[in-house]
């Protein structure tokens, strides 16, 4: 079993708004440069899945996490949590990417990767708020998608969702490989322990 979660990092979403500014010529949102970045908070409650998998299970988790200037601090964290492999989509052509450019980025590196059964994702980034990526990267990669999951299991080659709805869930059965947007109503993700953090160093 290899799973990949894809990891973004973002500006850390507790920033108060008012420290921010706004770059008029440029028409764009300028983050002051003392603010620290995290991994996206969704992306960490993916990464809690597929470690719950694997704890279950065995197999292996690979995270990958695109952009530009990422700080290895933070995005070597995902190894910190469990994950047994990082791999790094670093260009300034990620800089000013849509959705869609992101999502064909990721789903190309994945096929590069090669045989994966389960691709997980947050539900959205805290930074943009689009939950778009996922699906476009299951799209391009021609696989079945299920978003906002509560909890998946893997049993005979499928992955049982359960998704969230506006009055509760419902229980979604796919078959492998698939690509599942995780949402926060798993739980909180694990803390990473000290021997891991120093291993992901």
């Amino acid at each position: 079993m290899h799973m990949i979660v894809c990891c973004k990092q973002v500006v850390d979403p507790e920033t108060p708004p008012t420290r921010f500014k706004i770059d008029e010529s440029a028409n764009k949102v300028v983050p002051p440069a003392d603010i620290r970045s995290v991994i996206n908070p969704f992306d960490e409650q993916a990464i809690e899945a597929a470690l719950r998998i694997k704890d279950a299970q065995g197999g292996k988790v690979t995270s990958i996490s695109l952009g530009t200037n990422l700080q290895r601090d933070v995005v070597k964290k995902p190894l910190a949590m469990g994950t047994d492999e990082l791999v790094l989509l670093e260009d300034e052509a990620y800089g000013e990417g849509d959705s869609w450019s992101t999502a064909f980025a990721l789903a190309t590196a994945i096929k590069k990767i090669g045989e994966v059964d389960l691709i997980f994702c947050g539900r959205q980034a805290s930074d943009w708020d689009a939950g778009q990526v996922g699906s476009a990267i299951a799209e391009i990669l021609g696989i079945p998608s299920v978003t906002v999951a509560k909890k998946v299991e893997v049993t005979n080659g499928k992955a049982r969702v359960e998704r969230v709805t506006s009055d509760g869930y419902e229980i979604v059965e796919v078959p492998l490989p698939a690509l599942i947007t995780v949402s926060n109503e798993l739980g909180e993700a694990r803390y990473p322990t000290m021997k891991r953090i120093m291993s992901a160093k």
